[in-house]
């Protein structure tokens, strides 16, 4: 019971760290687009700030109970992703809750956020939710295809299901890292981090340059800090997720800010150099390329 107690609290304490180092990556991050475009920025504490600020306001409008489930079912998945998810190698105590089959579930729980955000949309009053409804959830399941394929890849080079176990595997030496041993893989989990992410030019849902900006235009208040919190915690988790298959994973949590920072970085690179797609040429985009190389990963290991 003591050391149940004990792996609840450091599982506790690290999603403190990654809340908070996702809040300071959002704003390093739009500090760097804002350089890019020769504006100042946000400072470096405003997330902080928006996370207050909306977490003290209350709303009076009424849509129906499912309409603000839909925050409460999005920040689920991405605390669900953070539970079953390694955090330092070689560390029990940072290990979470992972197990044999956690790549499958983090898969679940990827999806069930995405879902969640659909049911309450759709109950919502905005006469353009169902089109976002609709780009959400069918670019969510292109990127799924190649990133699918990538980790089954992965599950026949490393036979197992286990972050733990893939990690353990790519030890001893950047050598070992399954971008080298399996960079078909490398590649098409990375093109399709992109859309994971949810930078430009894969950011339908919210299309910042049209009037209706998605999820933040009908939510606010409480249920805006909601989806905030989530998405401080999606990027840092969904980053690690990639930072485990692919790059060895982290046995510090010096390495761990360094590595996730670098690969959110990568998704914000190409969002700044690429204006935004149309729906048809995102999921186009998915079903070519990323699918390519997820197709060759999986045929390199059979």
């Amino acid at each position: 019971m003591d050391f149940d107690l004990k792996r609840l609290g450091f599982t506790l304490l690290g999603l403190l760290i990654v809340l908070n180092w996702g809040l300071l990556m959002s704003a390093l991050m739009r500090k760097i687009s804002a350089r890019v475009a020769r504006r100042i920025g946000i400072p470096w504490y405003q997330p902080w700030v928006d996370l207050v600020k909306n977490y003290a306001i209350r709303s009076q409008i009424t849509h129906g109970v499912m309409f603000y489930l839909g925050p409460v079912f999005r920040l689920s998945g991405g605390v669900g992703i953070f539970l079953f998810m390694p955090m330092i190698a070689g560390s029990e105590l940072w290990m979470n809750y992972s197990f044999q089959g956690d790549l499958v579930l983090i898969m679940y729980f990827q999806f069930f956020g995405m879902l969640g955000m659909a049911l309450g949309a759709g109950e919502g009053g905005h006469p353009y939710s169902a089109i976002g409804v609709s780009r959400g959830l069918s670019q969510f399941t292109v990127i799924e295809v190649p990133l699918t394929l990538a980790i089954i890849s992965l599950a026949i080079q490393y036979n197992t299901l286990s972050l733990v176990d893939i990690v353990q595997a790519q030890q001893g030496g950047i050598q070992n890292w399954s971008m080298w041993t399996n960079p078909f893989a490398t590649i098409a989990g990375m093109l399709s981090a992109l859309g994971t992410l949810g930078h430009s030019p894969f950011n339908l849902v919210k299309a910042p340059n049209e009037i209706p900006i998605g999820p933040p235009t009908e939510y606010h208040s409480t249920y805006l800090g909601v989806l905030q919190t989530n998405a401080a915690i999606l990027h840092v988790v969904e980053s690690a997720l990639f930072m485990n298959l692919f790059f060895g994973g982290a046995t510090s949590w010096f390495e761990f800010i360094i590595k996730t920072f670098l690969i959110y970085f990568w998704s914000v690179f190409v969002g700044v150099v690429f204006p935004r797609f149309r729906i048809e040429q995102s999921v186009g985009w998915f079903l070519k390329v990323p699918l390519v190389f997820g197709i060759l990963a999986v045929i390199m290991f059979m």
